[in-house]
């Protein structure tokens, strides 16, 4: 199969004629960008991954969306081999599983998942991957999960329009374990094209770093074809 230019991906052109064989492509960059449109409520993100639950492997395969593998490779980085059956991961946003694969292929076995809609989460119980699984949205209000639950929070692709908001940054510091880690892979172009993100996600970070001591900046690092040829940001905070 051709593959959309990145002028092409980036537009999300409907190509027909000569190049009819990337319509694939471009019909899966529509479905992704469907759930990203400007205007999204909580309730729209969710009830559209629903519709979509079935679809989403296919369309967001890897090679078109890689956040899953970069996020995975991130994590394997930072914990060594001999500790990773022992840490304790929750995914959030966890969508089909795809995440949580990825982990397990790189030894990490204790891993819950947290997804808001019923139709992802019910993708993601048939690959058999998760300990425990949270039908819940991740935002300003606290989750059912008790304090410092967890030794590492990993999101990939849970940031968005209608996404996870600036906020529920408090929420990941309070269910990870003092000295545990917090792995944030999204694009790189929300930090400005999301209104939620713009001038306020980064900013908040470094509030909570530098006068209130909640965590420390571990990397902050640009990586390429996150996603449908975009770049990505992956962000590593370990809580204090």
């Amino acid at each position: 199969m051709s593959v959309l230019n990145k002028e092409e991906m980036a537009n999300g052109a409907v190509v027909t004629g000569a190049k009819k064989d990337v319509i694939v492509d471009t019909s899966a960059y529509a479905a992704n960008c469907q759930r990203h449109r400007k205007g999204m409520t909580s309730d729209d993100v969710i009830n559209s991954y629903t519709n979509w639950a079935e679809k989403y492997d296919l369309d967001l395969c890897p090679g078109r969306y890689n956040g899953p593998e970069i996020a995975a490779k991130f994590l394997a980085n930072y914990y060594q081999e001999k500790e990773r059956p022992h840490v304790h991961i929750i995914d959030i946003a966890a969508g089909t599983g795809r995440v949580g694969k990825e982990l397990l292929q790189l030894g990490f076995h204790n891993i819950d998942a947290l997804e808001p809609s019923n139709g992802m989460l019910n993708v993601a119980k048939q690959n058999n991957i998760y300990q425990q699984y949270f039908l819940e949205w991740f935002g300003t209000n606290q989750t059912s999960i008790n304090n410092d639950t967890y030794d590492c929070l990993v999101i990939s692709g849970g940031m968005g329009e209608g996404h996870i908001p600036t906020k529920a940054v408090d929420e990941m510091i309070r269910i990870v374990k003092p000295g545990g880690l917090v792995c944030i892979v999204m694009r790189e172009e929300y930090l400005q094209d999301v209104s939620e993100y713009a001038g306020k996600l980064e900013p908040y970070m470094k509030e909570l770093e530098a006068d209130k001591q909640m965590w420390q900046l571990v990397s902050r690092t640009i990586v390429p074809n996150y996603s449908f040829l975009k770049n990505g940001v992956v962000f590593m905070y370990k809580v204090l």
